[in-house]
């Protein structure tokens, strides 16, 4: 082992060398250094980054980290101690926040407030952003962020550290605080949030608005710290892992651009449909040039959005000099088809060398939220032109706890988010979205496409909790009611009845329409209906009958929809029952589809499937509801069946005040206005008493948080002397986007899918086989808890190796037909994970 400098900052284990503190922290201060210069904040995220670590120079840590590399022998030198039980226990992070906070809270109220979102930065940076005042089951209303900064200095070592640190940088950070820019364009930055957001003559600390978005630019600094560290850390640890990196070195916009126009220019029209796509593109194209804003791309499915919002995103980067687009789909299904799609335009064959990959999936479920240390590395942060990501993800990145998603949110600045199907956004979550978007336009000079054929009115909710502020001239598409008549491609039969239908008449149904159309979709809501109508219409000797579920790998539903696309093409018979998985994004063209009753979105979504390409006059789609389909832990669901219901009960009274069109614009209009009418409470995200100790909102807990302030105010007497009131991690722990978050299965699926098992079995650290993980996404289904604990209870799972928390299922729990079971339903092939450790 090569021997350590004085104060060291990590240990690589491959080859014995070490990384000194001063070169780390100068690293991650040159690196937060360029993030936070996109908000025009460089000297704050330097300030960060050259403390973030302070605490380092003290001995206690130092022994800490020698003796557990065994550069301090436990035989042979006094100073060794049990690295293992102190592990997590010498606090290095406060010693940073605490200078900071001395240095500038006593010089006035602006610089108050600067100290106390810097030094927020720093106390944070191992365990996400931390409460400012508490709010959990055991205390709401305690000063924790006065706490942290006055904890006693013996124990955060701040002036042991301060004697010990280089003077290289003891010196740029004398340079930088006595800069008054330091805090002036931090200040400036959060005066330009309190003007843009304040309501009249309120105090900013309590403007739910304004305190929301500025702590919307503590974690984006965060961010630029969390990213910095841990980039300058990897760097180090895995040796060349810094030269792949583009670091924001890609391919320019214009060879891009080129590439696509060359694509669009070598396409030929075959179809009348294809005329209008063509000119949907150029519409695209040409409101490229409209500046910066919240923009809507409505268009009917099959509209060809996929390319014109892309040729749309790439004209607008160009032009106003973004950094990346990134796409925010809201299933994983749309990420492979889409991505693919634009690899092909973006990434072609005969293409020269590029700088990095063009475009990047990251939508990964792979290894559980809550990561340890060893699992962050894995993650990606954005660092390429193009980044497809999925809804989760965003959010995660926005609000989620930890630093996993927080690090990557910088990235977001100066760039263009592209929303497909953006009429999925979880209720709940739709103020503090609404809020992160005009935050991210106003103050990170972003630009938002919103695109989907039924165009939720974001717009219209309440603007005191935080309505979308579209631009001015915010639609694409000229005039969208003429664009849905033109591309009009089904006819809606509403066959509901009062005593609703059985699966057995839904199943003859389905053949028949199979029988005059040759080709039909039958999309339901729950897995259990869609296992009961295909059981009932599978073994039909003229009609191949297919499955689709989410209980099936995206390998193994690639090669149903492979089958049943090839069937299409050809023009032969072919039934296919499904989730309502293939509604979005998804490019089949049946003949006839039958939609149980859902959400009026879900039903546009589901008649997209229908005469796709305008193929046939006219196609058709039946609207059933199953008398046998439970919807009660389906909310979303079974309030929008209500409303749809409602809406064409409607139509069929005066079809003429909708346009004559049950799924057009206006009739959408409606559906959302009832829809978002009734749910208008549930929309800043409320919690309970469970989770936070009492009841409240996520969006105050993110603000002004004014519940826990007036309890910090009983117990105190007085106003809490701080400006940032949040409970960030109480807020975030909470946070989730699905109510059941699911965990990752990698089951073994076909010969790839089990010889991947048994390669990352084999692996001698998964953590490093990086590439297997990603195939592993396709091989993944993402399970909810109740299934996960049938499955453990069943034996039917096993962990890659000890400690990874990446499971893997016995091959006897997975079916052709229905994917994942919690019962045996097929024989043991072999044991090929003999040094798998097994789950019971």
């Amino acid at each position: 082992m090569k021997p350590a400098p004085a104060f060291a900052a990590h240990h690589r284990k491959s080859d014995g060398e070490w990384q000194s503190l001063d070169d780390h922290l100068i690293g991650v201060a040159a690196l937060s250094k360029r993030f936070a210069a996109k908000l025009g904040l460089q000297q704050a995220g330097e300030l960060l980054g050259l403390l973030h670590d302070l605490g380092k120079y003290s001995q206690a840590f130092q022994t800490y980290l020698k003796s557990a590399t065994g550069e301090i022998n436990q035989d042979e030198d006094e100073d060794w101690v049990d690295a293992v039980s102190l592990k997590g226990k010498i606090d290095h992070s406060t010693a940073g926040a605490q200078m900071i906070w001395e240095k500038l809270s006593a010089k006035g109220q602006k610089e108050r407030l600067v100290a106390q979102l810097l030094a927020l930065c720093i106390a944070s940076h191992h365990s996400g952003l931390i409460d400012c005042l508490t709010s959990d089951a055991t205390s709401t209303g305690n000063d924790n962020f006065g706490r942290r900064i006055g904890k006693g200095r013996e124990k955060t070592h701040v002036e042991e550290a301060l004697g010990h640190w280089d003077e290289q940088v003891r010196e740029r950070a004398s340079t930088l605080f006595s800069n008054p820019r330091l805090t002036d364009d931090l200040f400036a930055r959060i005066a330009r949030v309190w003007k843009r957001d304040l309501e009249p003559n309120m105090p900013p600390y309590k403007s739910t608005i304004g305190q929301f978005k500025v702590g919307l630019v503590v974690r984006l600094l965060f961010s630029c710290l969390i990213d910095a560290d841990r980039i300058n850390t990897a760097d180090f640890e895995r040796g060349r892992s810094g030269t792949a990196r583009p670091g924001g070195a890609y391919t320019s916009w214009g060879v891009l651009i080129d590439r696509l126009e060359r694509r669009l220019a070598a396409w030929v029209p075959t179809e009348r449909i294809d005329l209008l796509r063509q000119d949907i593109s150029l519409h695209c194209r040409d409101a490229a040039s409209r500046g910066s804003g919240v923009f809507t791309l409505t268009v009917p499915t099959g509209g060809g959005k996929t390319l014109a919002s892309l040729r749309f995103a790439l004209h607008h980067a160009l032009q106003r000099t973004l950094d990346r687009v990134i796409y925010v789909i809201p299933f994983t299904t749309i990420i492979d088809q889409n991505a693919k799609v634009v690899r092909s335009v973006l990434e072609p064959a005969d293409a020269p060398a590029d700088r990095g990959n063009i475009v990047l999936e990251h939508h990964s479920n792979l290894t559980p939220e809550q990561q340890g240390w060893r699992e962050k590395m894995l993650c990606e942060n954005w660092d390429a032109p193009v980044v497809y990501t999925t809804m989760v993800q965003f959010l995660d990145t926005l609000f989620g706890s930890g630093t996993r998603g927080a690090r990557r949110m910088h990235q977001l600045a100066n760039a263009v988010l592209v929303f497909d199907e953006v009429q999925t956004l979880p209720i709940r979550c739709v103020h503090m979205f609404n809020n992160a978007v005009n935050f991210l336009v106003e103050q990170c000079n972003c630009t938002v496409l919103l695109c989907t054929a039924t165009q939720p009115l974001l717009h219209r909710v309440d603007d005191v909790k935080g309505a979308i502020r579209l631009h001015a001239q915010h639609e694409v598409i000229g005039n969208v009611e003429q664009l849905f008549r033109d591309l009009k491609r089904v006819e809606i039969k509403n066959l509901c009845t009062a005593a609703g239908w059985s699966f057995a008449e839904i199943a003859a149904l389905a053949l028949k329409e199979v029988s005059f159309a040759q080709s039909c979709l039958v999309v339901v809501n729950t897995k259990s209906a869609a296992r009961s109508i295909y059981e009932l219409c599978a073994g039909q000797p003229d009609v191949p009958t297919f499955h689709l579920s989410t209980n099936m790998c995206p390998a193994h539903r690639k090669d149903i929809l492979a089958k049943v696309t090839a069937r299409l093409a050809d023009q032969r018979p072919v039934l296919c029952i499904s989730t309502q998985l293939i509604e979005a994004g998804i490019d089949v063209d049946f003949g006839s589809v039958i939609r149980s009753m859902a959400g009026l979105d879900s039903i546009a979504q589901a008649a997209g499937r229908c005469n796709r390409n305008g193929r046939r006059s006219s196609g058709s789609v039946h609207i059933v509801n199953p008398s046998d389909e439970r919807l009660t832990m389906l909310p979303d669901i079974a309030i929008g069946k209500q409303k749809a219901e409602q809406v064409l009960a409607d139509y069929a009274d005066a079809p003429s005040r909708f346009d004559n069109d049950p799924i057009g614009p206006k009739a959408i209009d409606s559906y959302y206005e009832n829809y978002f009418w009734t749910r208008r409470d549930q929309m800043d995200y409320p919690e309970t008493s469970d989770a936070l100790g009492h009841t409240d909102t996520l969006l105050s807990l993110l603000s002004a948080n004014a519940q826990v302030t007036s309890e910090y105010m009983r117990r105190n007497r007085t106003e809490p002397h701080m400006y940032l009131r949040q409970s960030y991690m109480a807020a975030a722990r909470a946070f989730k986007v699905i109510d059941a978050p699911t965990q990752g299965v990698i089951v073994p699926y076909g010969s790839k899918g089990q010889a991947l098992v048994s390669d990352l079995c084999a692996a001698y650290d998964v953590e490093l086989e990086i590439k297997l993980l990603r195939r592993a996404q396709q091989y993944t289904v993402n399970v909810f808890p109740n299934v996960m604990d049938e499955l453990v209870r069943a034996g039917a799972l096993y962990e890659i190796k000890k400690g990874t928390r990446i499971w893997c299922l016995d091959e006897r729990y997975y079916g052709e037909e229905f994917g994942i079971a919690t019962e045996p339903v097929a024989k043991m092939r072999s044991m090929y994970a003999d040094d798998a450790t097994k789950q019971h």
